[in-house]
Parts: C-alpha cells; sequence; structure tokens
C-alpha cells in the first residue's frame, strides 16, 4: 500500500483521494507500482489546476461575460467534484468560489457601468432633444437644417434606453424634426409666391423703363424713372433664373435715356457756357456807364444793351444769379438817378420845398424879434426859452434851404 498527504492506494490497487468528508475512491491501477498510480492521479489534478488558472486569467484579462464565466465555473466545478484525481480538491473548489466572487463583483461592476451608460445616454439624447425643439423655431433655415441632420447622425451613435424611455424621446425628437421642416417649407412656399408676385411687378416695371427709353420729356421722364426704381426696390426679389435678366433689361432701357439726356445736356452747357461769356461781356460794357453823368445817353445805351442781353438765351444756372444780378446794379443805378433828377425838376415839388423855407424863415425872424425884446425887458429866462426854440426851427431851416438847393437853387 502506498499514501500521500491527499490520497492512497491499497493493497488491491484502488485509488483514494482525501477530502473534508472522508476518502474517496476515484480508480484503480494494476499496471505499475502504488507510486506510479498516485502520480498518474496527481496528473489529473494538476490538469484541473491548469484549467481553473486558465479561468481565473480569462476572467481577470478578457471581456468574458459574467454568463459565460458561471457556466465554465460550474462545469469546473462538477469536474472538481467528480475528479478522478488525487490532490488538495478542496483548494480547488475554493479557488473557484473566489471566481465566483470575481465574477460576481464584475457583474456588479458591468452592470453599474451600464447604468452609468444608460444615464448618460439617456441624458445626452435629452439635451438632443431640447436642442431639436429649439431649432425647431429657428428661422435660420439652412443652418439649423444642417444641425438638425447632424443631430440624427449623434443619436443614432448613442445607446438604446428602455423602450418606453426611447420611444417617448425619440417622439420628441422626431416631432421637432417634423415642425421645422413644415415651418421651412412653408416659409419657402410663401417666398416663391413673393419672388412669383415680385417677377410680375418687375415684368410691367420694365415694359414701362423700356416704353420710356426713347422719351425726350427729359424731366417728367427723369422722374418717373426715378419713381420706377422706387417700386423695383419696393418689389422684393425674383427667382434666380429671372432676377438678373429682368435687371440688365430694367437698367439698359434707363441707360439709353439718360445717355441721350446727357449728350443733350452737354451740348446745352457747352452752349450756355457761350452765352455766359457774352452776357459777362454785355455786364462789363454796363458797369462802365457808372457813374451816370448824362442820364438820357445812359438810358438809351442800357436799353440797347439790354436787348442784346435778351438775345443771348440762356446761362448756367449757378451762374446766372451772379451775371444778372451785375445787371440789375447797373439799372437800380440808373433808376436812382432818374428819381433824383425827377425830384430837381418837380415844379410842384419846387413850389412846396419853397413855401416851406419861406414859412422856416418867417418863425426863425419872429423868435429873433421876440427874443431882442425879452432881453430888453430884462427876462433872460424868457430869452433862454426862446434861444431853444430859435435852435430847433433854424436846424429845420437849413436843412430846407438845402433840400431847396437841389432843385437849382
Amino acid at each position: 500500500m502506498s499514501s500521500d498527504p491527499w490520497g492512497r492506494v491499497d493493497e488491491t490497487g484502488t485509488v483514494y483521494v482525501r477530502t473534508a468528508e472522508g476518502e474517496r475512491e476515484v480508480g484503480s491501477w494494476q499496471a505499475g507500482s502504488p507510486a506510479e498510480a498516485l502520480a498518474y492521479f496527481e496528473r489529473k489534478y494538476e490538469g484541473l489546476v491548469v484549467e481553473i488558472g486558465l479561468l481565473e486569467r480569462r476572467v481577470r484579462t478578457t471581456d468574458l461575460s459574467a454568463k459565460d464565466a458561471q457556466t465554465a465555473i460550474d462545469h469546473l466545478r462538477g469536474q472538481v467534484r467528480e475528479a478522478h484525481a488525487v490532490g488538495d480538491l478542496a483548494a480547488l473548489d475554493q479557488r473557484l468560489d473566489k471566481l465566483v466572487e470575481t465574477v460576481q463583483s464584475r457583474r456588479e461592476e458591468r452592470k453599474a457601468e451600464r447604468a452609468k451608460q444608460t444615464d448618460e445616454a439617456k441624458k445626452a439624447k435629452e439635451e438632443l432633444v431640447a436642442e431639436a425643439e429649439q431649432l425647431a423655431e429657428s428661422e435660420q433655415w439652412r443652418s439649423a437644417g444642417e444641425r438638425l441632420r447632424a443631430l440624427v447622425d449623434i443619436w443614432k451613435g448613442l445607446p438604446r434606453l428602455d423602450r418606453k424611455s426611447d420611444d417617448e424621446l425619440w417622439h420628441r425628437f422626431s416631432h421637432a424634426r417634423s415642425a421645422f421642416s413644415k415651418r421651412r417649407k412653408a416659409h419657402f412656399a410663401a417666398l416663391d409666391a413673393q419672388r412669383e408676385e415680385a417677377r410680375k411687378t418687375k415684368e410691367r416695371l420694365v415694359t414701362e423703363a423700356e416704353s420710356l427709353s426713347t422719351s425726350t420729356d427729359w424731366a417728367p421722364t427723369a422722374a418717373r424713372y426715378r419713381d420706377l426704381m422706387t417700386q423695383w426696390k419696393a418689389a422684393g426679389r425674383a427667382q434666380r433664373e429671372f432676377e438678373d435678366d429682368l435687371w440688365n433689361r430694367f437698367r439698359g432701357a434707363q441707360d439709353v435715356f439718360f445717355a441721350a439726356r446727357s449728350e443733350l445736356f452737354a451740348e446745352r452747357d457747352a452752349e450756355q457756357g457761350e452765352n455766359l461769356k457774352l452776357k459777362e461781356a454785355l455786364a462789363e460794357e454796363a458797369e462802365r456807364l457808372l457813374p451816370v453823368k448824362d442820364l438820357k445817353a445812359a438810358r438809351a445805351a442800357f436799353r440797347a444793351l439790354n436787348e442784346r442781353w435778351e438775345a443771348v438765351g440762356h446761362v448756367p444756372r449757378d451762374a446766372r444769379p451772379r451775371v444778372e444780378g451785375r445787371m440789375q446794379a447797373v439799372e437800380r443805378a440808373i433808376q436812382t438817378a432818374e428819381e433824383a433828377e425827377w425830384r430837381r425838376t418837380n415844379p410842384e415839388a419846387r413850389a412846396r420845398a419853397a413855401g416851406l423855407t419861406g414859412q422856416l424863415q418867417a418863425a426863425v425872424d419872429k423868435l429873433h424879434g421876440q427874443i431882442d425884446a425879452a432881453r430888453a425887458a430884462g427876462n433872460e429866462a424868457k430869452a433862454a426859452k426862446l434861444g431853444r426854440e430859435l435852435e430847433g426851427r433854424q436846424a429845420l431851416l437849413d436843412q430846407a434851404l438845402k433840400g431847396l438847393e437841389e432843385f437849382g437853387g
């Protein structure tokens, strides 16, 4: 008989393993010595050790699922309990128990990780929904549409939640996208209608602009073109495929009209420039009539100059006040000379001036007599009072005499 701490071989060749519950028969050996028998069954034990070690490494280093790991543990545990091997089978059971704890711990960690991922996914989807609902009210049609498409891709990359939560969030997300699409479609439909109306309006404006392009009624037509331009701007843009062509026709019609007007105005400006030179020469000639010495000759000369002036025609508007002012100044000077001559030669005015002068002279002479009488009577106060009155009458007399001199003495 042969034995070791974990098993023995009896005299019949039966092999036993020792366990905490007692000995258990694991096989028989008839082909060699008991020591060889124990060595054989110990190698089977080492085989179990290797298998358990491999499973421990798989659990630690791979993503083996808890379910698969538990299945493998149960399988190995069955092998250990029914093992035809000699060794510390209890130690193998203990290693399997620890492995169960490890698997359970990994299961809890993965469960917690999944819960965390689910919470993060839910939060991420709620944020996507909130952003989508905000974008649903946007009128930045291009950028908002692109962002909503990007949100869909982000959504697809997130883990699914429980069916109820995922469905509810997706419903809100999808509804926001649909609402935005409906608003955008309605906006562009309205915009298309506006552009069609703008096209019709601009067609009408182009037709009128083209009909006016050959007009020679310069001022009213130019004003009408300004009105048409105001209406053009107010009409808004037509469809892209019509806008440029309509504008080119509209602007082309204006260019034809304004080019013709500019050519005419250039000719007119040149003519008016020559007119200005002629009128400046006439004004210079008229100014040589001043000061007026011979009223009759000056009047006749100015009349002849004025007739030539009227025959010249228009001058540039900005020069008109200056050159006309020179002629008007000469005309006023001649009129002033005429008025002075009339006053000098008017008999009635001369008679009135002479009568007034006589009255004032008589009053002055009378005051002289009264002053002399007051002084003779020794009444100096009265004489002084009469003297002040005399000063006023004398001043009036001097002025009247000066006016009389203007009538020739």
